[in-house]
């Protein structure tokens, strides 16, 4: 009896009915339920905003240490084994699965909003300012929660022979099986919760596409169609396993990436964006600390923190646990070294070249216009009117639609196979029963968040989940403070046995 074995699972059956009940509160009392996510969003903004600033620096510094300390030597898997994957596709899968369709949202609209809207003074130009706040947002700071999470679980994977789930990584320090269930539990939800924030903005600039191409207003209802064939389309990949479904799909993501990238590059001033890449990468690495700190001069001042920095890292966070547990699933035979380093490293230097180009090609079409009336202004159109001023508008204008699509077909086929691993008892590869449980009910609490953010006029699908994810990724934000010190503690009793 299929139905009964399910209630007998607390990992699917209690977070199912949480994300149920959360989805007819929002389907019936839509408005009351954005008003009660603001006053909680603003309540956690209160007390632990700056608690976020630095749980982000010490990951970053945390994991720097780890990866030059011996403890970077300790491979993931027998000493003898060669990694699962090569680099390339090591890194396509990693990247789809992290940044995804964030760096099309935000390719131009977050430089050029930098640019006009400075978060601090400062010596530099607005424009190096702009891609150097743009690359702390994007950069270490993201890839370093995913990375702390890929490393812990990947050690209690890979090493101590643990499985796939979260209470893997502390059972040695925490005994009591309700709490091991507990944190499995809030790892899910965060999960969800995570990926639906990401389908919502993702379907809705699909649909801002649309609507700039087409010239026509297709609304609400064409935005929940898109994440229903989303949502489809990665059920499908998902189900067919991650060498053949999402690893493909991975890698065609990231080659269209580099076309529509190299083609930006090659039709704009290469010379300036080259300079502003490198100027704003090293100031970055010089600044790097006083910023995650909002330190002195380098404090934006808490609207400005609210609107961007707390948002960015309660998004990473929320995305850190299936993000990471599906970086360790697909980095079997690395070193600690290499994972780390890689993590870090790799995607987020490409992320800076990334904003450069975009970036600083928008700034060069402001300033060839001699003025400024807010065309990058609308985040889920900024890159369809971008690519209005380059030969081929329309063909780049259906490839990022493409790219749109694939970027999110990844991150939700990645976090249902995550998923399906954490309920079908931590197996590396789940029942497929599993892969359609979840790819369900993250269509249908994707909806519900669509429809939160349609909730009043003066709302938008990015202002209801920046509120969300602020109070649902607390929970794990403290939570991962433990986990560090727990793996920490491990690994120390480890080598001390050994020598």
């Amino acid at each position: 009896m299929p139905k009964i074995r399910h209630l007998k699972n607390p990992l699917l059956a209690l977070p199912i009915g949480f994300l149920v009940l959360f989805t007819l509160i929002v389907f019936f009392a839509t408005e009351k339920s954005y008003e009660f996510i603001e006053l909680a969003s603003i309540w956690v903004r209160n007390y632990f905003g700056f608690f976020y600033l630095y749980l982000g620096l010490g990951c970053v510094l945390f994991l720097i240490i780890i990866a030059l300390s011996p403890i970077g030597n300790i491979k993931l898997g027998k000493k003898e084994s060669s990694p699962e994957y090569s680099l390339w596709s090591w890194t396509a899968m990693l990247y789809s699965a992290g940044m995804g369709s964030g760096i099309l949202l935000r390719a131009v609209q977050e430089p050029v909003f930098m640019q006009q809207h400075p978060p601090f003074a400062s010596h530099l130009t607005p424009e190096i300012l702009a891609l150097e706040f743009t690359f702390y947002q994007w950069g270490l700071t993201a890839w370093a929660f995913y990375g702390l999470f890929a490393m812990v679980v990947g050690y209690a994977l890979f090493v101590r022979k643990k499985k796939v789930r979260v209470s893997s990584t502390i059972e040695d320090s925490i005994s009591s099986p309700l709490a091991k269930k507990g944190i499995d539990i809030m790892t899910i939800i965060t999960t969800v919760f995570g990926l639906i924030a990401a389908i919502g903005l993702g379907t809705t600039q699909i649909n801002g596409g649309l609507n700039h191409i087409f010239d026509h207003d297709f609304g609400i209802g064409t935005t929940l169609l898109l994440a229903i064939l989303i949502s489809a389309i990665a059920f499908y990949s998902a189900w067919q396993g991650v060498n053949k479904g999402i690893k493909a799909i991975s890698r065609i993501n990231i080659l269209i990436t580099t076309l529509l990238l190299l083609f930006v590059f090659a039709m704009s001033d290469v010379s300036a964006i080259l300079t502003a890449f490198g100027t704003a990468s090293l100031n970055y690495l010089i600044d790097f600390v006083p910023m995650s700190l909002a330190y002195g001069s380098y404090h934006p001042g808490m609207t400005f923190l609210t609107d961007w920095t707390f948002y960015y890292w309660a998004f990473w966070l929320a995305w850190a646990p299936f993000t990471g547990i599906f970086i360790a699933r697909i980095s079997k035979g690395r070193t600690l070294r290499q994972l780390l380093l890689g993590v870090l490293i790799i995607p987020s230097f490409g992320t800076f070249f990334w904003f450069s180009v975009f970036g600083t090609s928008a700034f060069g079409l402001i300033e060839d216009w001699g003025q400024y009336q807010n065309e990058f202004g609308h985040v889920f159109s900024s890159i369809f009117v971008f690519f209005e001023n380059y030969p081929m508008a329309t063909l780049l204008n259906l490839t990022t639609l493409l790219l749109l699509v694939g970027f999110l077909v990844t991150s939700v086929d990645s976090a249902v196979f995550v998923l399906s691993m954490f309920t079908d008892r931590g197996k590396k590869n789940p029942k497929k029963k599993h892969r359609l449980i979840w790819s369900a009910c993250i269509l249908l609490a994707t909806l519900a968040l669509i429809l939160l953010g349609n909730a009043k006029p003066d709302i938008d699908v990015l202002t209801a989940v920046q509120k969300l994810l602020i109070i649902t990724s607390l929970p794990f934000a403290l939570f991962m403070v433990y986990m560090a010190g727990a793996f920490v503690w491990e690994v120390s009793r480890k080598q001390k046995s050994l020598n």
